[in-house]
């Protein structure tokens, strides 16, 4: 497809993948960290076990109801989703079964601004969470806070 030069593209949906060991967990962390909501996908799964295109054993128990075994998200509260599929339509993080475990440092990480003189509160209630405090900073540009999700994976809280 041919654009011409005055046509402005739509923006790109995304979301943000994240490789867990324990993808419902995880979710579950970053929903309470965000005050974000974990997708429930249940009627897509009992659908697609209905019709034979997932296997049960591709499927688990989270919450109370049928989710997928390797992946679930969490979504912003007020962002659009299917209703149908339970898959939302706006800022996502998806978390996905990988065997292996985090090795190195994330070439890409969330910033959390939780608004002015909120830090120190909120690194407390994160820690509540299972996260841990790795490091404070303090630079000419500003102050951060770097911590870990339980999984390990770096993220600050400016």
């Amino acid at each position: 497809m041919t654009q011409t030069p005055d046509a402005t593209p739509a923006p790109l949906h995304w979301k943000l993948v994240i490789d867990a060991a324990d993808p419902h967990a995880q979710a579950d962390f970053w929903a309470a960290a965000l005050h974000y909501e974990v997708e429930d996908n249940s009627a897509l799964v009992e659908r697609l076990l209905e019709l034979g295109a997932l296997p049960g054993e591709a499927t688990v128990e989270f919450h109370g109801r049928a989710a997928f075994r390797d992946l679930i998200a969490v979504r912003h509260p007020e962002d659009p989703y299917d209703e149908e599929r339970g898959i939302g339509l706006g800022r996502r993080l998806l978390f996905q079964r990988v065997p292996e475990a985090k090795t190195v440092k994330n070439r890409l990480h969330l910033d959390l601004h939780p608004g002015e003189g909120r830090r120190a509160d909120e690194v407390e209630r994160l820690k509540r969470l299972g996260a841990r405090m790795l490091r404070e900073v303090r630079e000419p540009s500003g102050e951060w806070v770097v911590m870990a999700d339980p999984e390990g994976n770096e993220y600050c809280v400016a």
